[in-house]
């Protein structure tokens, strides 16, 4: 089964890293990335830019140079972006702006309406969240008024699932990524995401793991390839996801 990978990080020390809460992550360069999407039959994916590489963008533009067409990139970027700024992030296939909600080195919520919006209604990008699901009530409010979201890593929290189901009736993508970073079990929230809709997963490593408990293993695509049909792997390792990316 080939894999498209939503979800993954690179780090390339030849551009600006920032600490992001006492954090500083190891590298994992294109040819780090390449090496390993070979071995698991990755044949395209995006590139999610990270709390310690807040709003510079360089790496990103340069990583999906190197990569080619069938990758696309999530930038984290000011609510005053430069139209010039914009349209070569655009023109390199970026396709999507993050708000890290949880950890910061994004910008931030109050500016969650008018930046999604801007572009989306701009450019067809949408917005990625990395927030907690136990937060989601609270956001209901602003999130009700996005074009297009998704949520990474299966929403974090057990506690807030009823939450993340209530969007995910409501079409929002959820990452299926990050399974050792959440506190439940991730198959049996992933079982009960795809009964209420079945375009709404999407797989990805999230390597190199950053500060995850427990790192991206081939264990987790296991879990999905035991656990789901053919048809259904199809969709959450590689339907959903280019229909998402592919605007």
């Amino acid at each position: 089964m080939k894999i498209f990978d939503a979800h993954f990080h690179i780090i390339d020390f030849n551009y600006p890293i920032i600490e992001n809460n006492g954090y500083t992550p190891p590298e994992f360069t294109t040819e780090n990335y390449c090496s390993f999407a070979t071995k698991h039959n990755i044949v395209g994916g995006t590139i999610v830019s990270g709390s310690f590489q807040a709003f510079d963008q360089s790496y990103l533009k340069d990583s999906l140079t190197k990569l080619g067409s069938n990758y696309f990139g999530v930038a984290s970027i000011p609510y005053d972006i430069s139209d010039e700024v914009l349209e070569s992030l655009n023109g390199h296939n970026v396709v999507a702006v993050r708000f890290n909600l949880k950890r910061g080195g994004s910008e931030t919520v109050e500016h969650l309406e008018y930046l999604s919006n801007k572009l989306f209604e701009r450019l067809g990008w949408y917005t990625e969240l990395y927030v907690d699901s136990n937060d989601l009530k609270e956001l209901k409010n602003p999130l009700s008024k996005l074009k297009r979201f998704s949520i990474d890593h299966l929403g974090l929290s057990k506690s807030g699932l009823k939450e993340l189901y209530y969007w995910v009736e409501r079409g929002t993508k959820v990452k299926a990524t990050g399974f050792g970073r959440v506190d439940f079990d991730p198959i049996a929230v992933m079982k009960q995401i795809h009964r209420i809709n079945p375009n709404a997963l999407m797989f990805g490593t999230d390597v190199p793991s950053t500060r995850a408990k427990v790192p991206f293993s081939e264990n987790h695509i296991s879990l999905i390839r035991d656990n789901f049909n053919q048809n259904d792997q199809k969709r959450i390792f590689y339907q959903n996801a280019l229909e998402w990316y592919q605007k």
